[in-house]
Formats: C-alpha cells, sequence, structure tokens
C-alpha cells in the first residue's frame, strides 16, 4: 500500500481516476482517442501516439504537426528514453542569423523561419510505433483525422490561450497563421466548431506512409517549397537527413525513489539538480505550505536554473559532463550557498572537477508512457504550411549567437530544450509516469509535485491541485492567488519579488500523472489532471 493522505485541502474540480488502463492528457478527446486504442488491443504505447496525434489538432496554441516531441517509457522490464527534438537546418551560423537579423543580434528571432529548426515529433511517433506498438501505425491517427474533418468545439482554456495568441502581430502576420488559425477572422469562440482539413490531409500522408512523407515524400517538398517562397533556409535535405535517437534516462535518488529525466539537450537536469540540492537542506522540518519550506525549495531551484542555462546544450557541445552536474558533492557545495533568511540571486557555479502538451498512458500489462510534445511559445513560428496545416515550432529561438557558449547555432545542432517528460522508479520497478508543462515551469513543477508527493505523503490530485510559484530571474517569482496569504507575506519578507500574474494556464504549468499502486493487472494505478488544462484522466 502507498502512505498517501487521499484527503485534499486545495479547492479543485478534479478527483483522482483509478483504473487498470489509464491516459491522461489536456484534453478529454485525446484522452478518450488513447483509451480506444487500449479498447481495440493495444497498449500504452498506441493510446500515447493516438492522443498526440489529436492533441496537435485540439491545442492548437500548445503543439502541432511541427512540434518536437520526448519520452519516456518502460517497456514492462526497462525504462527508455527517447529525444524527437530537431536540429538547425544546415544553412544556419552566426553569421547567418547576424547578417539577416543584425549583428547585435543576441539570439535568432522568435517567430518566423528563423526560427524553425528540424520539427521530429512524426518521427518520434513512427519510433515508438515501430519499436513498441501492437496495432498498425495508421488505426493510431485515424481519431486525429476524424476530428481534423469533422471538427471539435473548442474548449475554454485553449480558447482562451488561442484568444491571446490572435492579438500578437508577430506572429498573426506570419504566412498561413490567419488561413489557419483565425478562419473567420479571429480567435474560434468558446464552443464554436473548428476543423482543419489540411491538417487531415496531412495526417492521412503521414499514416499510409509511417511518417515517411513528412520526411521524405510529399509533405517534406511542401514545406521546402514553403520555405523557399517564403524566405526560410530549411531544405528537403534537411528534413530526409533526421531521425530520432533513443537515449536512455539520467536520474537521481530522492525518498526512496529514483527521478529519471531525458538527458541534454533537455532542460530535465534541472530538476535533479534541484532535488540533489534540496536534499542537503532541512526543509523537511517545516510544513508542507509554510514560507520555509517553499523558500528552500526556490532557492535550489535558482541555483539548479543557473548552471542548466550555463552549461546545458546539444551534448555534442557541452563543457561539462552531466556526471558532474549531478555529482552529490557538488550539490552539497552549492546547497551551502543557501540561506534560509533571505532569498538571492545566484551565479552559475563550477562543476567540473576534471507552450506545450504533456500526455501519459499505462495499461494493465504495465507498459507507462511519459511524453511531451511542444511547438514552443504557443503557436511556435506562426508559420503554417498552405494546404497542409504544418504548423511550425520556434525551438531555434533558443539557441544563442553568444561566441564560445556552449548553445550557440551551429548547422545540424540541437538547440537547448524546455520540454522534458518524467518517470520515477523504485527498486528498479515502475512508479509513476508524470511531466508538467510550461516552458521552464517545468523543471520547477517537477520539484514541487514531487516533494508534495514523496516527502509530504499527497497524492498526486492534490499535489497537482495545489498552489504553486514560479522562479523568473534574479528574485523575481510569482505565485499562485490560491496559495496562502501568510505564505506568500513570508516568501516576500525573506526578499522574493512577487510579481501579481493571475492566469494559471500560461504561467503555473499544468501535469498529468498516473502513480502505479501494485500489480498493475489487479490493483491497477491512480491518475490525476491538471484543472489549469481543460484535460482529463481517462481509464477502465
Amino acid at each position: 500500500m502507498n502512505r498517501f493522505d487521499w484527503q485534499t485541502e486545495y479547492p479543485s474540480v478534479r478527483a483522482p481516476l483509478f483504473a487498470r488502463n489509464i491516459v491522461s492528457t489536456s484534453h478529454p478527446l485525446a484522452a478518450q482517442a488513447g483509451l480506444r486504442m487500449m479498447a481495440a488491443g493495444g497498449n500504452a504505447v498506441d493510446a500515447a501516439v493516438a492522443a498526440a496525434a489529436c492533441m496537435t489538432l485540439v491545442e492548437p496554441c500548445s503543439n502541432g504537426l511541427g512540434s518536437d516531441a520526448f519520452a519516456i517509457l518502460w517497456d514492462g522490464s526497462a525504462l527508455h528514453g527517447l529525444n524527437a527534438s530537431g536540429p538547425a537546418p544546415a544553412a544556419w551560423s552566426p553569421e547567418y542569423f547576424r547578417k539577416s537579423y543584425g549583428a547585435d543580434a543576441k539570439t535568432p528571432p522568435q517567430r518566423g523561419w528563423g526560427s524553425v529548426t528540424v520539427p521530429g515529433a512524426v518521427a518520434g511517433w513512427a519510433a515508438l510505433s515501430e519499436r513498441f506498438g501492437k496495432l498498425p501505425f495508421a488505426e493510431l491517427l485515424a481519431p486525429a483525422i476524424e476530428i481534423a474533418e469533422r471538427g471539435y468545439a473548442v474548449p475554454v482554456i485553449v480558447q482562451r490561450k488561442w484568444a491571446m495568441a490572435a492579438a500578437l502581430p508577430g506572429l498573426t502576420g506570419q504566412p498561413g497563421f490567419a488561413q489557419a488559425f483565425l478562419p473567420r477572422g479571429r480567435a474560434p469562440e468558446v464552443s464554436e466548431l473548428f476543423r482543419f482539413p489540411d491538417a487531415a490531409r496531412s495526417l492521412r500522408l503521414i499514416a499510409s506512409t509511417r511518417g515517411e512523407a513528412f520526411y521524405r515524400g510529399e509533405i517534406a517538398e511542401a514545406i521546402a517549397a514553403f520555405a523557399r517562397s517564403t524566405g526560410g533556409a530549411i531544405t528537403a535535405a534537411d528534413l530526409a537527413a533526421y531521425t530520432p535517437q533513443w537515449v536512455g534516462t539520467i536520474s537521481c535518488e530522492h525518498a526512496g525513489y529514483q527521478l529519471h529525466e531525458i538527458p541534454p539537450n533537455g532542460q530535465g537536469i534541472a530538476a535533479l539538480i534541484a532535488l540533489g540540492i534540496l536534499r542537503q537542506l532541512d526543509y523537511q522540518r517545516h510544513p508542507v505550505d509554510s514560507a520555509a519550506a517553499q523558500h528552500l525549495q526556490i532557492e535550489a531551484m535558482k541555483l539548479a536554473f543557473s548552471d542548466t542555462y550555463r552549461y546545458v546544450a546539444d551534448p555534442r557541445s557541452m563543457t561539462v559532463k552531466m556526471a558532474e552536474l549531478l555529482d552529490p558533492a557538488y550539490h552539497a557545495e552549492r546547497a551551502r550557498l543557501v540561506d534560509p533568511r533571505r532569498a538571492q540571486d545566484f551565479a552559475c557555479g563550477n562543476p567540473v572537477k576534471g507552450g506545450t502538451i504533456y500526455l501519459t498512458a499505462a495499461d494493465e500489462s504495465g507498459m507507462m508512457v511519459s511524453f511531451i510534445q511542444s511547438n514552443y511559445m504557443g503557436f511556435g513560428s506562426g508559420l503554417v504550411v498552405p494546404g497542409y496545416g504544418i504548423s511550425l515550432q520556434n525551438r531555434g529561438h533558443c539557441f544563442t549567437l553568444e561566441d564560445g557558449h556552449a548553445n550557440q547555432v551551429a548547422p545540424g545542432k540541437k538547440p537547448f530544450h524546455t520540454i522534458i517528460p518524467a518517470f520515477l522508479t523504485r527498486e528498479g520497478a515502475p512508479q509513476m509516469s508524470f511531466g508538467v508543462m510550461g516552458g521552464n515551469m517545468q523543471p520547477q513543477g517537477h520539484l514541487q509535485t514531487l516533494v508534495r508527493m514523496l516527502d509530504y505523503g499527497q497524492q498526486p490530485q492534490a499535489a497537482c491541485d495545489a498552489p504553486r510559484w514560479r522562479f523568473n530571474e534574479g528574485r523575481s517569482i510569482n505565485v499562485e492567488p490560491h496559495m496562502p496569504p501568510e505564505t506568500i507575506e513570508g516568501l516576500r519578507s525573506l526578499g522574493h519579488q512577487i510579481g501579481d500574474i493571475h492566469d494559471s494556464y500560461q504561467d503555473f504549468g499544468a501535469g498529468q500523472f498516473i502513480w502505479r499502486l501494485g500489480d498493475p493487472a489487479v490493483d491497477g494505478y491512480v491518475a490525476a489532471s491538471d484543472p489549469r488544462r481543460d484535460g482529463a484522466a481517462v481509464g477502465f
């Protein structure tokens, strides 16, 4: 038996779900599509791919067919990691951007072709299905094709973000955006029907070719032609050269469990560093929602980010080893910088000793999948391939143009990445597949929810519902309005600079959690879905 307290003190519209086969996503239609696959004899991988394809349609303000993706999965006997993020086009270099955007440019642009790296999500779906799936690949995409053709009623939170994006001229002025996502000259209203027949066309091509059309066929040619006609550098050769990578995981111990993250180029290592630092601090003697407990977590997270932003990049370019960043002795050294009486602005250390969707699925055979995909910054680059409904991500903006930096842009190099699936094991056995989406909120969400569950015994839905803080930079943080007033004032008295932001969807992330209760064929799982999104955990 687990040690959770099943009563929750936080306001929520959700209750934990118990079942032997579960899919948890930020949109109910995608969750149901995944469940359909398992009911038809498929497994958790089949469910995850089906749900991911649907999510490109029902939450286009967060992801699309031009997204990147990552996954961690337990296949019944071992843990696997998949990096389906794409590299820079062959034409990209610091000189390319300085010539195109000015000598003073610090990073590639936020929108347009200068932000588009090779999309990896579709290749990730195909790789997962080929290695671990049971059902035919085309069957997995059938629910998404149906949704694209027949349409769906736009839900409340998705509509809110969609409308916010429609007010951004840097996004809405990009080629193809208005035609795809402002079909009536505006964002859809809540409950208004949205159809996306161009995406249905692409999904059919992807389904019939197991993704080949996207990288070495009709869709690839359409993307390359669109780039040529509108000033982009990406070519058919860039797309044809792409394959996702099986990468394993990196991990750290906490409270008798192992937290697993995807290794760089992602920021998952930030959560591991933060937990490693936090283990050196006496935080558990403070109540879970106290300012003292939250302060120590914030300071540990700050220290982790300072090293992550300085050192993490495409692993081929990193100047420090991952083992050095995860060294417990280094964590102890960094923890000594934390002052329990005041907030600080930390610089990076020297470890050398020498807009996103997340979903998870689990089945009664024991397979568990932690999956994340994203366009970044909402609708991504804003570019949408005409006739094909491919909204392209803007992950290239995460590169730097700073000479000598590990994350400096280069041909074929992968940028620093924010999206990170997570997985928890105990004594080598699977325990939980989970993730919290939302830019740099992701490792912060991993830290906060795990501390609540593993150290304070809060059940997954309670840990999901609980108020969150978000570190920005320096001593600047945001807190959710339902955080206890005495905690907010306590953090302010410690020197944290608290800004007023009341948009939980935009600023505090949203998670999905599946916790294994025992033998999955007998005891099943318990799942949680974040009330900060429109989603649901469903099961049978």
